[in-house]
């Protein structure tokens, strides 16, 4: 066909009206797009704060099955940025994924360190913060060892945990944890070897890490899409209302970052990306040996094969050296965040790590006996009760009926106030050793002492050291 001068001068005009006519359309609906876009809704399965200390949050999420799995599960969120990438929107939601499939569900939320937090350590996370959490959940659920999962950041401090407390730990998942750095960490350990980077430069300067300066890092890994495409994409898919609403979910949470605790930050750096000391068993924390042979319980690792912050190569390595024999790695065509909240990510990954918890969960059973007090003893009430109902034929027999009763209650009394002080409900093991160290042993002994006191000895709130003397 001739090439038609007229012709094409008449499709160019009405290519350019309709171009004019779509930009005037999305641009009708930019302000819309960006009052919704402020107003967006993230983490909306519903959670109770069932434990805080400093400024960390342990969050506890409502059921969402009649049938729950006795061993719960407690997510260790990363340091960087905030934990409801896990629950960014309820059909990709990681913790709602694994309520649906029965999971009693728990997450540690950090929150933003302050000034006077700049000098916490890992060791202060891990043998802290992490093992009161674990304690907690152990209490609350009744089971001397729980599940872990821990996110990126979260993984690493989950594998130290694990391999410091592992009788505490039933089974641990590691999802895009950084664990092996030896030329395998990509761009990220590049920028961090040594050679290019003192961490503590950072932290001289600042105290803390600035959450704008890590933003910016991860931003320019990828500078054409994160300063460029992703917002052509929004302008061209502005009409679309799903597409809108994933968009400013992840931009609310990529933009929501909080600084981190900077010796903290620096001991990261330092010792796991350029000195590699966890994989090589070389870690210690506060002077414990961080041994990963002691890491005996089953291991999942879930790894996006696309990501770019923490390639599969520097976490595969990991299972190699630890002491389980029982490992498995779940490997999928996805990035860093994509394994929290792409589609196909929740059809095909998550159904399997929800199983996978399952299985490991079997042999598991809960620990307390129903009727028994501290160590053992017989409820005081009970034999109160059945004493008292035995008949008297006599004053006499009444009288020494009474006087038996007095008697096992006495002892019961004893019994229990001679118990171990990690006897009493919502003490364990970390706390009874400050408690210990304190010459607080046994239960007559923490008695003997008002909240305030044990507050500042174990290391907590009133609250909670008033919550120990009210079971007593």
């Amino acid at each position: 066909m001739a090439f038609n001068p007229f012709t094409a001068a008449l499709d160019a005009g009405s290519e350019v009206l309709e171009s004019m006519a779509d930009a005037t359309r999305h641009n009708t609906r930019l302000p819309e797009r960006a009052v919704e876009m402020e107003t967006i809704e993230v983490g909306q399965t519903p959670s109770t704060v069932v434990y805080e200390e400093n400024k960390l949050e342990l969050l506890h999420y409502e059921a969402r099955t009649e049938e729950q799995n006795a061993v719960p599960i407690l997510v260790v969120y990363a340091l960087i940025n905030r934990p409801y990438i896990l629950d960014l929107q309820p059909d990709r939601s990681v913790v709602r994924k694994l309520l649906d499939a029965g999971h009693d569900v728990y997450l540690i939320d950090w929150n933003e360190p302050s000034r006077l937090d700049q000098s916490l350590t890992l060791a202060d996370y891990v043998h802290r913060y992490m093992d009161n959490c674990v304690d907690e959940v152990r209490e609350r659920s009744g089971q001397d060892r729980i599940n872990i999962l821990g996110y990126c950041m979260g993984g690493t401090k989950s594998a130290m945990y694990a391999a410091l407390y592992p009788e505490k730990v039933n089974a641990l998942g590691l999802m895009a944890a950084g664990l092996h750095f030896e030329d395998t960490g990509g761009v990220l350990e590049e920028w961090g070897s040594e050679d290019y980077y003192d961490p503590e430069v950072v932290t001289e300067t600042f105290g803390n890490v600035p959450a704008e300066m890590l933003d910016h890092g991860f931003a320019i890994m990828d500078p054409v899409d994160n300063y460029g495409s992703k917002y052509v994409s929004l302008y061209e898919n502005i009409e679309d209302d799903e597409f809108a609403a994933n968009f400013a979910r992840m931009e609310k949470w990529l933009s929501d970052g909080i600084d981190v605790a900077g010796e903290a930050y620096a001991e990261f750096l330092e010792w796991i990306y350029q000195d590699n000391r966890l994989t090589e068993n070389e870690l210690y924390l506060d002077g414990e040996h961080v041994d990963v042979d002691a890491v005996d319980m089953p291991v999942l690792q879930i790894l996006g094969e696309y990501d770019h912050l923490i390639p599969p190569e520097s976490s595969k390595p990991f299972n190699d050296v630890i002491g389980s024999e029982d490992t498995e790695i779940i490997e999928y065509p996805t990035g860093h965040i994509g394994l929290s909240v792409s589609g196909s990510s929740h059809e095909h990954v998550w159904s399997r790590v929800a199983e996978w918890y399952w299985e490991k969960s079997e042999a598991a059973a809960p620990d307390a006996a129903a009727g028994e007090t501290a160590e053992g003893a017989p409820e005081a009430d009970g034999v109160e009760a059945d004493a008292e109902a035995a008949p008297a034929e006599s004053e006499s027999e009444a009288a020494d009926a009474e006087a038996s009763v007095a008697a096992i209650q006495a002892a019961a009394e004893a019994t229990v106030g001679g118990a171990d002080v990690e006897t009493v409900d919502g003490i364990g093991p970390t706390f009874a050793e400050r408690l210990r160290a304190a010459g607080i042993e046994t239960v007559a002994d923490l008695a003997e002492h008002d909240a305030a006191e044990l507050a500042e000895i174990a290391e907590t709130n009133e609250t909670r050291a008033g919550e120990w003397l009210d079971a007593l």
